[in-house]
């Protein structure tokens, strides 16, 4: 079993937080989203047009960016996380750029030797899933595919073609960071896609708050929180991993507490 098949494979939702690589201590964040409770890490590679994202994600990149983050660093930080944290699931998430301008078999290779368990690249669609998903797959990397509410039922089977690891249902068709999607619609989508696939599904974008995660980890396999993470980055600089790893113990607290039970209509 992999690390993100186990990750999903407790007997109740799992907890995804990002952090943008090169934004503070990173090495210092992401131990803390660990002690927090995270079950699975999502590692920003910066890109100087992240164009999914929001506000706080796009200040996270150009901090990072400004400090002279490289690709060869956040795979430092991936090898580095991976030596401290053997059995933590670690995925890449960021755009096809710095991901394939030296070639998808050197990014794929240098994944896979750094540990990291998956990839999602934004703005590589299914259509174009030569360009990195076979590289990927070689190496023995998950390729994590985005659906969204308008991913309709003849769009969905050529998204789950090829992904793996687990689904990343984004809830709201717009930017992260934003508003946030209601939840019987979310689980009405997410059901939808289940009954499509074996892989779990995680929803993201726009969960900022316990209440938030609480809602979405009845309805899902998992719950992403990014934006509110990065946000306490740029607001408390040093002192940030205390802060990172309070609000993750309060997600990981009600995320895990929603049971399999919960679940039982997407499983039905």
């Amino acid at each position: 079993m992999t690390r993100l098949a186990a990750a999903f494979a407790k007997g109740r939702p799992a907890l995804v937080c990002f952090i943008t690589a090169g934004d503070g201590d990173t090495a210092a964040n992401l131990d803390a989203l660990v002690a927090g409770g995270a079950d699975v890490i999502e590692l920003g590679m910066p890109f100087t047009d992240p164009m999914a994202d929001g506000p706080a994600i796009q200040a996270a990149n150009l901090r990072s960016l400004g400090r002279g983050t490289t690709t060869r660093e956040v795979l430092m930080i991936a090898n580095e996380f991976r030596e401290r944290h053997p059995d933590v699931p670690l995925v890449l998430m960021g755009y096809a750029n710095p991901m394939i301008r030296r070639g998808p078999e050197w990014f794929a290779g240098e994944c896979a030797g750094c540990g990291v368990d998956g990839v999602i690249c934004v703005d590589i669609p299914p259509e174009e899933d030569p360009e990195l998903g076979p590289s990927l797959r070689a190496a023995g990397v998950d390729l994590i595919r985005l659906a969204t509410p308008t991913t309709d039922a003849a769009r969905l089977p050529a998204v789950l073609d090829g992904s793996s690891g687990f689904v990343y249902y984004v809830s709201v068709a717009g930017i992260t960071g934003k508003q946030q999607a209601a939840t019987a619609s979310v689980a009405d989508n997410v059901a939808r896609i289940k009954r499509s696939t074996d892989l779990p599904v995680a929803v993201g974008f726009g969960v900022r708050t316990p209440e938030q995660a609480a809602a979405l980890a009845r309805v899902a396999d998992g719950v992403v929180v990014g934006s509110a993470l990065v946000e306490l980055v740029a607001e408390h600089g040093a002192s940030a991993p205390e802060h990172l790893k309070s609000l993750t113990r309060s997600l990981a607290e009600v995320v895990h507490s929603a049971t399999l039970e919960n679940h039982s209509s997407l499983r039905a």
